[in-house]
C-alpha cells in the first residue's frame, strides 16, 4: 500500500481520502431482502465511530471477509456522507496493523474509546462508598471481596456495546453513577418519609446498585474495551452472571440467606422487562429504585452518545440511533 499522508478516523473531513489506522470492532454478514449478501461494519478510533454496509461487489469485501471482529487495520478510504446510510467509508485498500506500522503513530490504546474519568480514581470512590454506605458487616465484606476480585475487570470494561459507555472504563463509571442515583433517592424517601424509613433498606439499595452490572465483566470478551459478547455472556447475560457472582463470594463470606435473595432479587430485576434481559420484574422497593437509577443514567448515556454521533445541522438529531426516535440537541444558549 503506497503511503499518503496518515491522519486519525476522528479528524476526517468529508470527501477527505487519507491513510488511517482503526479498529473493526464490529463485522455482521447480513442479507437484502433480494438476498444480495453484506457485510454491516464499524469502524472506530477513540473518538469517532462509522457503521455502515460494505456491498459484496465491493472491491474490498473478499479482504474483509478475512478480517475478524477486534481487528486493527490500516485503510486507505474516503469519508463521506450519504443520503441512506449516513455517514461512511469508501475503503479503497485495507489490510491488518504489523509491526512496522508503530513507526507511523500506531497505538493501540489511541483506537478504542475510554473514559474521561480517571479509573482509579472512580474505583477508590465505589469503595469509599462502599465502607461509608454499608456500616460493618458480611455486605460490605461481600461487596468489598467481589469488587477486589474483580478490579482489573470493572477498570476496563464497557457498560454496552452502542447504548451507553460503551468505552474502557464505562462499567465503572456507570457503576458509580448509578450508585449515587440509588443513593440520592433513598435518601429523599428516607427524609421525606421518616416513619417508613425502615421500608428501604439502605445496604440492599447501595450493594443492589454497586452490584447490578458486574456480571458484565463475564458478559463481554476480556479484551480491553472489547464490545463483543463472550459465549456465556450471549446464552445467559449480565444479569444472571452478576447472581453467580455474588453465590460465588457468599459461600466464602457466608451471608445471610435472607439478605442474599433480596440481593440477588435486585440484581436479576434491575432490567424490569424480559425482553431487556430481566428474570423478574422489581418485585421490592430496593430493586425498584436500583432500575430507575439504571434506567436514568442509562438513557442520559443513550441521548449524550446520540448528540455526539449525529451529524445534522437541525435542532433535532436524526431517529436514526439506538433509541429510534429525533432527540432535541442541547441548546448551549439556555441558561441553566
Amino acid at each position: 500500500m503506497p503511503n499518503m499522508s496518515i491522519v486519525a478516523l476522528h479528524e476526517m473531513e468529508f470527501n477527505q481520502e487519507a491513510d488511517f489506522f482503526a479498529l473493526l470492532s464490529e463485522k455482521e454478514l447480513l442479507k437484502t431482502k433480494q438476498g444480495k449478501p453484506y457485510f454491516q461494519v464499524v469502524f472506530r478510533d477513540a473518538f469517532r465511530e462509522v457503521r455502515f454496509p460494505v456491498w459484496s461487489d465491493a472491491a474490498v469485501y473478499k479482504e474483509l471477509r478475512n478480517l475478524k471482529p477486534g481487528t486493527f487495520c490500516k485503510l486507505r478510504a474516503m469519508y463521506v456522507m450519504t443520503p441512506n446510510f449516513g455517514a461512511q467509508l469508501e475503503i479503497r485498500r485495507i489490510r491488518p496493523v504489523t509491526d512496522d506500522d508503530a513507526k507511523d503513530g500506531f497505538d493501540p490504546i489511541a483506537l478504542r474509546p475510554k473514559s474521561p474519568l480517571s479509573l482509579e480514581n472512580m474505583f477508590e470512590e465505589l469503595q469509599r462508598i462502599a465502607a461509608e454506605q454499608l456500616g460493618k458487616g458480611n455486605l460490605l465484606n461481600l461487596v468489598t471481596k467481589i469488587l477486589k476480585d474483580h478490579r482489573a475487570g470493572i477498570l476496563t470494561c464497557v457498560a454496552a456495546r452502542q447504548h451507553h459507555h460503551c468505552y474502557i472504563g464505562g462499567l465503572l463509571e456507570h457503576t458509580l453513577s448509578v450508585t449515587k442515583i440509588a443513593i440520592a433517592l433513598v435518601d429523599h424517601y428516607h427524609q421525606t418519609y421518616p416513619e417508613r424509613k425502615n421500608d428501604i433498606s439502605r445496604g440492599l439499595a447501595v450493594a443492589g446498585s454497586i452490584l447490578h452490572d458486574v456480571g458484565k465483566v463475564r458478559e463481554y470478551e476480556p479484551e480491553l474495551g472489547a464490545l463483543r459478547h463472550s459465549t456465556e455472556g450471549e446464552l445467559i447475560g449480565h444479569a444472571l452472571l452478576s447472581r453467580d457472582i455474588i453465590r460465588e463470594a457468599a459461600k466464602e463470606i457466608k451471608l445471610e440467606p435472607a439478605i442474599q435473595t433480596r440481593l440477588e432479587h435486585i440484581v436479576v430485576a434491575h432490567q424490569r422487562f424480559p425482553d431487556w434481559g430481566s428474570a423478574k420484574p422489581p418485585m421490592s422497593l430496593e430493586a425498584m429504585i436500583v432500575h430507575h437509577a439504571d434506567s436514568c443514567d442509562a438513557l442520559l448515556g443513550c441521548f449524550w452518545n446520540t448528540f455526539s454521533q449525529d451529524m445534522t445541522d437541525y435542532e433535532l438529531t436524526s431517529k436514526k440511533n439506538v433509541l429510534g426516535y429525533p432527540l432535541l440537541k442541547p441548546n448551549k444558549n439556555v441558561k441553566s
